[in-house]
């Protein structure tokens, strides 16, 4: 039986520019603030990380779960959470998602032990599980198909630049106030927008089949051992015991889902909907993405701060133009997919991102700001191209029933791709480092050769007490950092050419982009 969206009232009143009608721009409006404020969450501590080791004697591992345990919960739960909007309401699991993002934001205000820092943020992670896929899903059910694709288009833009938002105003609270200023912004704006969200309409699918627990296990187990895998990689190596263990296990729970998925009449999420060309090719190219991007950030943002010396705020403001080009195209670009199908958009798009990450490898220690931000424009103008249509190819190729795990498939990928990519040029850029600054460690006292090797943050601290030689050693580890940062930009761009070459093969031209009547049909009916 074919089930329907609830469908929200419709307002008659329309805008003169657009042909969206005032409750439409509104909802527009609430969601792509709801989206930004949980993406920017996720790099916002980052700029803060060195003040909450000095002020709460945080340990590296802490450090590191105090951004990752956000992340962690956050990926697992994406589906359950899709579902569950499309089941009981999208505007309602936004509200919840907000209530709880804003009370783990809260915690840390009140108590800033490390672990209730760590606890707060997985807490907060389950609330952005609720959020983005609401935010999205809420969007695609309340836009007719005519104007979907530029709505989509333009959260797309808005969610990919919520990582370089949460950094800039993180750096700007830090200039003036304590770390703790970040917990009580995310909290402050997270309870503003849980009041509008009164003022949305609302939608979700009409019959409310039984839960599909089975299903929610295995995918939420699936996603969060593979997410820890990466997470601990870099720190522990990939071939480690432990790290395979993870990987093989959310591998294993992967496929544990999609038998299980196969061979239930309403499924958590329907596999056979990666079979559909625009909807696995758009799939893919938001991991690839996000998994580049991510990678480029992680790479970048140590190379402004540890090799050109920019304070947190200034990093960020480096990074603020990426944010132009993205934005504007993503607008744009999935009204392009009728005209010239999905191939185009995703295999150019997926090529200038490489073509600007590899650009990178021109950079070094004397290099200007113009320098930097050339590969960076290059770069976003290949995000730009592609983000909005692989969004677009999900949400459009899915039945309206099932709009939330059709947006929770599009974050999962997002979230996935993030963490392979941190993880990915962190290793190589770690392997790289200290490959090259071997000769350094070899010249330096018993005492200094465990931070010189580690990483270029700890050699530089030991080169400033390290009297006339400090200098020499500071020089030699940038340099180590920069082959490095080289090799870790050599690897991001071939996975970007890569998917190219495969995107142009696989992902549908003008013809197979639109998701037909038929299709559609075919989809809803499998419900």
């Amino acid at each position: 039986m074919r089930s329907r969206d609830s469908a929200p009232p419709q307002d008659t009143e329309q805008s003169n520019t657009t042909g969206w009608t005032l409750r439409q721009i509104w909802m527009l409006t609430v969601a792509c603030c709801a989206v930004a404020l949980v993406v920017a969450a996720m790099a916002a501590l980052n700029t803060a990380l060195p003040d909450l080791a000095r002020d709460t004697g945080a340990t590296q591992s802490q450090l590191t779960w105090i951004v990752d345990g956000y992340t962690l919960t956050l990926a697992a739960l994406l589906l359950p959470a899709g579902a569950l909007g499309d089941r009981y309401g999208r505007r309602g699991l936004l509200m919840v998602g907000l209530l709880i993002f804003g009370l783990g934001s809260a915690i840390p205000i009140l108590n800033d032990s490390p672990e209730w820092i760590i606890g707060s943020r997985a807490i907060a992670g389950v609330g952005a599980a609720l959020v983005m896929p609401a935010t999205l899903s809420l969007l695609t059910a309340g836009f007719p198909p005519a104007h979907r694709g530029r709505a989509v288009g333009i959260w797309s833009g808005v969610a990919g630049s919520g990582a370089i938002a949460g950094l800039l105003v993180s750096g700007l609270l830090l200039e003036k106030w304590s770390w703790h200023a970040i917990f009580i912004s995310l909290a402050v704006v997270s309870a503003l927008i849980f009041v509008t969200g009164f003022t949305i309409s609302s939608s979700r699918e009409t019959e409310r089949p039984p839960l599909d627990l089975p299903g929610t296990a295995l995918i939420a187990a699936a996603v969060g051992l593979f997410v820890l895998g990466t997470i601990e990689a870099p720190q522990r190596g990939w071939l480690d015991p432990v790290v395979l263990g993870l990987l093989v296990g959310g591998l294993a729970a992967a496929a544990a889902f999609a038998l299980v998925e196969l061979r239930r009449k309403r499924p958590l999420l329907d596999v056979r909907l990666f079979a559909n060309r625009a909807f696995g090719s758009g799939s893919m190219s938001l991991l690839l993405q996000f998994l580049a991007s991510l990678g480029l950030f992680f790479l970048v943002v140590q190379y402004l701060q540890l090799v050109l010396n920019y304070s947190p705020l200034q990093s960020a403001l480096a990074l603020a133009p990426i944010a132009v080009p993205v934005v504007a195209m993503s607008a744009v670009m999935p009204m392009l997919i009728p005209h010239v199908g999905l191939r185009p958009l995703l295999a150019s798009g997926s090529a200038l991102l490489g073509l600007g990450i590899l650009l990178l490898v021109r950079l070094d220690a004397h290099s200007s700001y113009a320098e930097v931000c050339g590969p960076l424009i290059v770069a976003a103008f290949g995000i730009g191209l592609c983000t909005a249509p692989a969004t677009a190819a999900i949400v459009q190729n899915t039945p309206d029933a099932k709009q939330g795990v059709a947006s929770a498939v599009n974050d999962t990928a997002r979230e996935i791709g993030s963490a392979i990519g941190v993880a990915l040029a962190g290793s190589v850029l770690a392997a790289g480092y200290g490959t090259h600054v071997q000769p350094a460690v070899d010249a330096v006292p018993e005492a200094a050769k465990e931070p010189v090797s580690s990483s270029l943050a700890a050699a530089l601290q030991v080169a400033e007490v390290a009297g006339p030689q400090g200098e020499q050693l500071a020089t030699f580890a940038r340099d180590s950092f920069l082959k490095g940062f080289d090799e870790a930009s050599i690897v991001l761009a071939c996975v970007l050419f890569a998917a190219s070459l495969l995107l142009a093969v696989w992902a549908p031209g003008r013809k197979g982009s639109a998701p037909t009547t038929e299709s559609q049909k075919e989809l809803a009916d499998v419900d």
